[in-house]
């Protein structure tokens, strides 16, 4: 082969014909890039199909390490005691830790937000109370839908209120409070939570139902609420009874009620909102578990049976009944059901009352 005078010596390959030795090792080169190229398209088929078994294996082994459990409220309130309640004892059942996760602000929608956008595999799953609802009702401005963005797992208990009256109110039954809100529009209040809290709808629904006028003094939680009753500068509060029932028991509230149909061992000797004469404003919180849209049916019937299983242990029923508690532990269609008709109820009151709205 001539050599070229600018390469100093090196091949100079001006024209191949068929039988250059380049050409054939070109052609080998060829067929092996072609073979690699078949292996790898075996490969990724391959591994598409372990992907596709992944979820139902991953559904079997179930759970395979920790669990956490987002928690709306801050610690040490109600629903942050009841998660912890409940935690302890699925952690026993399930064989591994499920850790209590506050995410408290934005009425409660942050926590939403967060487990809705969460991986659908079962690790990520929200203690939910009825404020998830009531948003869904007064929020159009929602990043995630209260609804069809999860999966229900059960209602774990429901909790009703205590119609509270200052010792000042010159009333001492709830037929009274109706007469003397009627009588007397605009002069009497009801402190609550903040705006589009449980407390704060109660004391909407009460005023549409009775045609009481009440005027809404929202707070920044309950306790400042409770304390300016007992200091005379709210008139009325609509609160859980774990929290007021000891104010009840002391005297330094009056119970008019509870919304409830049927009386509370915590304050057995108040009456139920229809014993009272004024049926339709029964209100109150109520807890449940849920997981993000997408998860597994088997992941969700395994942490259905151990919540269930949770609220039938003895001393998670002596601690949660002593909140003043009603234990349900319902099917996930059950609990499906229960938030959209509580979305609907909610949205009925909406609907008589725009200015509920929150945009």
């Amino acid at each position: 082969m001539e050599k070229s005078e600018i390469d100093g010596g090196r091949p100079a390959f001006h024209h191949f014909g068929s039988d250059n030795k380049f050409e054939g090792d070109t052609m080998k080169n060829s067929a092996t890039i072609l073979q690699i190229v078949r292996r790898l398209a075996r490969l990724c088929a391959m591994c598409a199909a372990a992907l596709a078994i992944v979820p139902a294996n991953a559904a079997e082994t179930y759970p395979s390490h920790s669990i956490r459990m987002v928690v709306a409220g801050a610690a040490g309130g109600t629903s942050d005691i009841i998660a912890r309640i409940l935690a302890e004892r699925v952690s026993a059942l399930l064989g591994q830790s499920v850790i209590v996760e506050n995410k408290p602000g934005a009425g409660t929608t942050m926590a939403s937000e967060y487990v809705a956008k969460a991986t659908p595999n079962g690790y990520t799953i929200q203690f939910l109370t009825d404020s998830h609802t009531i948003n869904g009702a007064l929020r159009d401005n929602l990043r995630y839908d209260p609804i069809k963005d999860f999966s229900a797992v059960t209602l774990l208990a429901t909790q009703p209120n205590l119609i509270m009256a200052a010792n000042h109110v010159p009333v001492k039954t709830l037929g009274e409070l109706v007469d003397l809100a009627k009588k007397e529009p605009g002069k009497l209040n009801f402190g609550s939570p903040g705006v589009g809290s449980s407390s704060a709808m109660a004391g909407e629904l009460f005023k549409a139902v009775t045609g009481a006028d009440l005027l809404h003094i929202p707070y920044l939680g309950g306790t400042p609420a409770v304390n300016d009753a007992l200091g005379g500068r709210i008139d009325v509060l609509f609160l859980p009874v774990l929290n007021m029932s000891q104010y009840a028991k002391s005297g330094r509230l009056k119970a008019l009620a509870i919304t409830s149909d049927q009386r509370s061992d915590l304050v057995p000797d108040v009456p139920t909102n229809a014993e009272a004469g004024v049926p339709g404003v029964e209100a109150g919180a109520w807890y449940g578990i849920a997981a993000p849209k997408g998860t597994p049916e088997p992941v969700i019937q395994t942490l259905n049976r151990a919540f269930v299983d949770a609220l039938k242990a003895p001393d998670v029923r002596e601690k949660l009944t002593a909140t003043g508690s009603t234990l349900i532990g319902s099917t996930p269609a059950e609990f499906a059901q229960y938030m959209a008709d509580s979305v609907a109820h909610w949205k009925k009151l909406v609907a008589q009352k725009p200015e509920l709205a929150i945009k």
